[in-house]
């Protein structure tokens, strides 16, 4: 396998169950969102991935970022495009594996996780029918070419955000509303009087909306 992971096996079997990949955000590990797998819906696979660059012990990043710069200039673009294709082989890799169902792929991302997890999902939405992105945004420069001219009719995605985040600007978020909008993607944004972090609300709230959201 392409990168290093946990899983949590369903607890419902199914003929072929629905996926649920949680993608880290910058300095953390697989284990971080993995807390939350007891918790999600016992239909899924619930599987977490290390990104593959290496910063102090036990942390690691999708891709640099530049800490010092506005939001067009804070990312490694080229790293992050090779891990947005990184994760979308190892979907494949998941699904070749495991009895799971490749039009049931969901994206939760955090932060550095989330941004990735729109990329993926304007990139290649014939892979991903759902993205639950908190505390990130929408940084099209990591999308594929020409990404506007995809069908987006199955992708839904449910975005967050913290009103005092001190790391990635609420503002930032904001804007991706209307992105997605023009694109004809049907989603919720929502926001959280917290920073960067889940809020116990915003985890019952994408939970929930992952039930209705079938």
């Amino acid at each position: 396998m392409s990168l290093h992971y946990l899983i949590r096996e369903p607890k419902i079997i199914q003929e072929k169950n629905p996926l649920l990949l949680l993608l880290h955000g910058y300095g953390s590990n697989e284990e971080d969102l993995f807390s939350f797998a007891s918790e999600l819906p016992e239909e899924y696979f619930v599987v977490s991935a290390q990104a593959p660059y290496p910063l102090m012990y036990g942390s690691y990043a999708w891709y640099a970022i530049n800490f010092d710069a506005d939001d067009t200039k804070f990312s490694d673009i080229n790293q992050g495009k090779q891990s947005r294709d990184l994760i979308v082989n190892f979907i494949d890799e998941l699904t070749n594996k495991n009895p799971i169902d490749p039009k049931k792929v969901t994206l939760i991302g955090f932060s550095q996780g989330a941004i990735l997890s729109y990329a993926i999902g304007l990139s290649y939405p014939e892979k991903v029918s759902k993205i639950v992105a908190m505390s990130g945004y929408l940084n099209t420069e990591m999308a594929k070419e020409n990404f506007e001219q995809n069908n987006f009719s199955n992708l839904k995605i449910f975005a967050s955000h913290g009103t005092v985040d001190q790391v990635i600007p609420v503002d930032w978020a904001r804007k991706t509303s209307p992105a997605l909008e023009k694109l004809g993607v049907k989603f919720v944004y929502k926001e959280y009087p917290v920073g960067h972090g889940v809020a116990p609300q915003n985890f019952y709230d994408f939970r929930n909306w992952l039930e209705e959201n079938k």
